[in-house]
């Protein structure tokens, strides 16, 4: 075993077994994927928990990679563990040191709300229906909304960022914005896309990685 462990949390769609692409980029360390099922943030907190029990156990530090709505979760899941402020729980996150986000949703109120524009639902319908369907696979969830409004993200691990010039989800400004709140590094691929995964976006995503682990 070694002294640091390296998790990867995935994006919708996404899978456990990507994190075996980081192997080769953190030599020295161990990888997990967490292979979570949730797919609300608040299911997601009480699994990772579970999983981070366990898993960081032996070792004396974790460096978290997470890709899109898996970085949304994983911040809240530690901000709220945080602010329980429940000893035991607290150490297994203080094993943090150290995030690299790819194409991070920092802003999820804010994606909600523009998915509504998108849809032209109004929050009065929502709140009526409870849940609506989109054309674009996705459903807006009243409860969803008004948890992540009763539940800002307060995040304090020093942190890296990816940001594709082209990502349909989280603009520049909501991602710069986050960045210089919350004091983490931004990076930005020219011509770059929410979901990395060319063989040019992954070569410049294996080079940011090096160029961090460098510093």
């Amino acid at each position: 075993m070694n002294n640091t462990l390296v998790i990867y949390i995935h994006g919708k769609g996404g899978n456990a077994d990507e994190a075996e692409h980081y192997k080769k980029l953190f030599a020295g360390c161990d990888i997990a994927g967490f292979d979570y099922k949730s797919e609300t943030p608040w299911d997601f907190k009480d699994e990772f928990l579970n999983w981070a029990e366990e898993k960081f156990c032996g070792y004396k530090s974790v460096i978290l990679v997470a890709n899109s709505i898996g970085a949304y979760f994983s911040m809240n899941a530690i901000s709220q563990i945080d602010a329980e402020n429940v000893g035991e729980q607290n150490k297994i996150i203080e094993k943090i040191s150290r995030a690299f986000f790819i194409s991070p949703i920092v802003n999820m109120e804010k994606l909600i709300c523009n998915m509504m524009s998108w849809t032209r639902v109004t929050e009065n319908q929502l709140e009526q229906k409870k849940i609506i369907s989109t054309n674009f696979g996705e459903n807006l969830s009243w409860e969803y909304l008004i948890y992540v409004r009763k539940n800002p993200i307060q995040w304090k691990i020093p942190t890296e960022i990816l940001y594709g010039e082209h990502d349909n989800l989280t603009s520049f400004e909501t991602v710069s914005e986050f960045a210089r709140t919350h004091n983490a590094n931004l990076s930005v691929m020219n011509g770059g896309e929410h979901w990395f995964h060319t063989d040019e976006q992954m070569k410049f995503l294996d080079g940011w990685i090096e160029e961090k682990l460098e510093r």
